[in-house]
C-alpha cells in the first residue's frame, strides 16, 4: 500500500510560519554541528519545501537538497526558489515505503517535518533502518504529541482531543497509523541500533493568524467526528462557540509536537 498523504499547497503555505516558529532551534543547531560541507540533505515528504527554507540557512554551505514526495506538483513548488545556501535541488517522486539505504547514499542529514505521525510502525521502521544503514543523522520535526491546549478552556476540549488522537491511530488502508506514538517508536528504534537520540518540544502556538486557527480547528473537529460520529451535534455547537471567540480575538491554541534528532553514537 502506497503512503499517500493528501495535503494542499494552500494549507502548507498557510501553516509554514507556525511550523518555522515551532521547530526546535536547539536540535537544528546540534544537527548543524553533525553536517560538514558540501552537505547533502534528504527531505522526506518535503511538500512545498518549508523544511528546506527553514533549515538550510542554519546549515553549512554549500548544500544539495534531495526532496522526496509522492506529489510532483508540490515538489515543483519546493524546487522553484531554494534558499541562497542551497546550490542544487534534486526532486524525486516516489512513495516512502520503498525507501532504502541506497536512496540515501551519500546523505549528510535526513529530515522530515509533520510526517511521522501519519505513518505506520513498519514505515517508520523502514525510514530508521535506511538512515542507520546510510549512516546519516536524522532530524524529524513536528510530530504530534497528542495534546492540545486551548484558551479559553471548554468542557469539550479533552473529549475532542481524545477522539482526534484515536483518529490519528486509526487503521487506514490496512495500515495502523502511529499518531502521537511515532516519536517514541522512532526513538526506540534508533536507540536499539546504538544511536544517540535527543528530543525537544516544538509546540504550535496559534492565535495571531485567524485563518490558520480556523483551518486547524475545522480539520481537528472533522477528524474527531469522523472517529466518533456521535459527537457531531456537540462539535457543531463547539465550533460555533470557538468561531465567536476567534472573531473576537480571544482564542489561543497550543498544539503540542515533538522534534527528534538521532545520530551515530
Amino acid at each position: 500500500m502506497s503512503v499517500v498523504i493528501p495535503v494542499s499547497a494552500d494549507w502548507l503555505t498557510l501553516r509554514e510560519p507556525a511550523d518555522a516558529a515551532a521547530r526546535s532551534h536547539s536540535l537544528a543547531r546540534r544537527a548543524a554541528r553533525l553536517v560538514h560541507p558540501p552537505a547533502v540533505v534528504h527531505d522526506l515528504g518535503s511538500g512545498t519545501g518549508s523544511m528546506m527554507r527553514w533549515l538550510a540557512p542554519q546549515l553549512p554551505a554549500p548544500q544539495t537538497w534531495v526532496l522526496h514526495d509522492w506529489n510532483a506538483d508540490l515538489l515543483a513548488h519546493a524546487a522553484a526558489e531554494p534558499p541562497a545556501s542551497v546550490s542544487d535541488v534534486d526532486s524525486r517522486v516516489g512513495h516512502l515505503e520503498h525507501l532504502g539505504a541506497d536512496d540515501l547514499s551519500g546523505a549528510s542529514l535526513v529530515v522530515t517535518s509533520a510526517l511521522l505521525d501519519v505513518l505506520s510502525a513498519d514505515e517508520v521502521e523502514a525510514i530508521v533502518a535506511a538512515c542507520v544503514r546510510a549512516g546519516a543523522p536524522a532530524l524529524f520535526a513536528l510530530t504530534v504529541a497528542g495534546r492540545v491546549d486551548i484558551d479559553p478552556v471548554d468542557p469539550g476540549d479533552r473529549l475532542f482531543e481524545a477522539a482526534f488522537n484515536d483518529h490519528q491511530r486509526r487503521v487506514a488502508h490496512g495500515r495502523r497509523l502511529l499518531g502521537p506514538d511515532a516519536v517514541a517508536v522512532a526513538a526506540e528504534l534508533f536507540r536499539a541500533a546504538g544511536w544517540s537520540v535527543r528530543t525537544d518540544a516544538s509546540p504550535w502556538r496559534l492565535g495571531g493568524d485567524p485563518a490558520l486557527v480556523g483551518e486547524w480547528l475545522e480539520g481537528w473537529l472533522a477528524a474527531a467526528v469522523e472517529e466518533r460520529p456521535a459527537l457531531t451535534e456537540w462539535a457543531d455547537e463547539y465550533a460555533r462557540t470557538r468561531a465567536a471567540q476567534l472573531a473576537a480575538g480571544r482564542l489561543r491554541v497550543a498544539v503540542h509536537h515533538h522534534d527528534l534528532l538521532a545520530w551515530p553514537a
